[in-house]
């Protein structure tokens, strides 16, 4: 059994702990902005192939205080706690070990002094485990990471490497796309299930559209990609067949699910079909130029949608105008979450939420806000 992390966006941890739950993941603690369990490399291969809501899963190898002491430099502690990991469980003789990090609030205020002393104190303790001076590092990538809040320091090993909101299938986007694991994660709140009908009216690359499908369909997200630790040594070949059998068994051909889209720009029309294809689910889509003026409710749809925002792609007057057009086509029978950074969108709009969560899309924080 293994302490396992997976970092999602803030906001999403409920979604990312039930996933787990339903894996069978054993002590599931939710923390901001991640989710840690316990559980063995089946259970590895198994939260990689199938969250849709994770950013990654890490490998919890241990936690150290790197606060002051008496009589030490400033960097000992972490030299020190670094050295006790059992390293060379996970990382072989010839094993590459890049390490990246991060710190806030602490003392060890330098990412790239703490860097060098966690590669020193990595290098020390694995030249002590396999009794040698050479580390060539030309084996498969192990990447360390630290992150140090408040001096207390955790380290892990990156076990997927790509992160997991790269499904494969989006290799061209729109500006400004929503990223695939929030939208997974706003789906799942917004009750998007396998017998559910989806609007998306401004369907830009297609991301809640192809993740709504998928999800209805129960498509594991992980299915068709690959990760940095199926090229371990130390990983068992064996659990990535069973991960993907069982993955493959649960997929529902037979799901009610279908989606509609509409956006202004031709263009995004076109690439939303392209990335519906790769991802295997263009038969549950349909896509339209349209005007968010010209929307015309289909009854029995809810509406989830990520408009322009006025920090990124229309002035704020024009972002404005564009709630206040929304508010006067969605009726008020049709169920709708929408995602923006805008405080005072509710005003625009012209009717509160029901529920409001605060959600970050990338570092600009934002409300969804829903209505049922």
């Amino acid at each position: 059994m293994m302490r396992m992390c997976c970092p999602c966006h803030f906001g999403l941890e409920s979604v990312v702990k039930f996933e787990l739950t339903r894996l069978g993941a054993a002590e599931i603690a939710a923390e901001d902005g991640r989710v840690k369990f316990s559980g063995d490399w089946q259970m590895l291969a198994a939260a990689n192939t199938e969250l849709t809501a994770a950013e990654r899963v890490l490998i919890e190898l241990g936690t150290i205080s790197v606060a002051a002491q008496r009589g030490k430099t400033a960097f000992d502690p972490l030299f020190d706690g670094v050295f006790s990991l059992p390293l060379e469980e996970f990382i072989g003789r010839d094993d590459a070990f890049p390490v990246k990090g991060s710190s806030l609030n602490s003392a060890l205020h330098s990412v790239p002094a703490c860097q060098a002393i966690v590669k020193k104190a990595a290098v020390k303790r694995l030249q002590k485990a396999y009794r040698t001076t050479e580390l060539p590092e030309i084996g498969a990538v192990h990447q360390i990471q630290f992150s140090i809040r408040s001096d207390v320091c955790t380290v892990y090993l990156d076990t997927s490497g790509v992160p997991l909101h790269k499904r494969g299938w989006r290799a061209k986007a729109n500006l400004a796309p929503i990223r695939e694991t929030l939208a997974a994660g706003i789906l799942d709140i917004s009750h998007i299930r396998s017998d559910s009908q989806l609007c998306d009216p401004f369907c830009g690359s297609g991301t809640f559209l192809i993740e709504a499908a998928c999800r209805a369909m129960h498509i594991a997200p992980g299915l068709h990609r690959r990760f940095a630790c199926e090229q371990w040594q130390q990983m068992p070949k064996e659990v990535w067949r069973e991960a993907r059998t069982a993955a493959t068994a649960k997929i529902n051909r037979d799901a009610a699910f279908r989606a509609v889209g509409y956006d202004k720009d031709p263009e995004a029309v076109r690439l939303t079909m392209e990335n519906a294809k790769k991802a295997g689910v263009s038969d549950r889509i349909t896509v339209t130029q349209r005007d968010i003026r010209d929307y015309v409710p289909d009854e029995g749809f809810s509406v989830v949608c990520n408009p322009p925002y006025g920090e990124r792609m229309l002035d704020v007057h024009a972002a404005e105008e564009l709630y206040r057009v929304m508010g006067k086509v969605f009726p008020a029978s049709q169920p709708v979450s929408v995602i923006t950074p805008d405080r005072e969108f509710e005003q625009h709009f012209g009717r509160r939420a029901r529920k409001r969560r605060k959600l970050y899309n990338g570092m600009l924080q934002c409300n969804l806000y829903q209505y049922f």
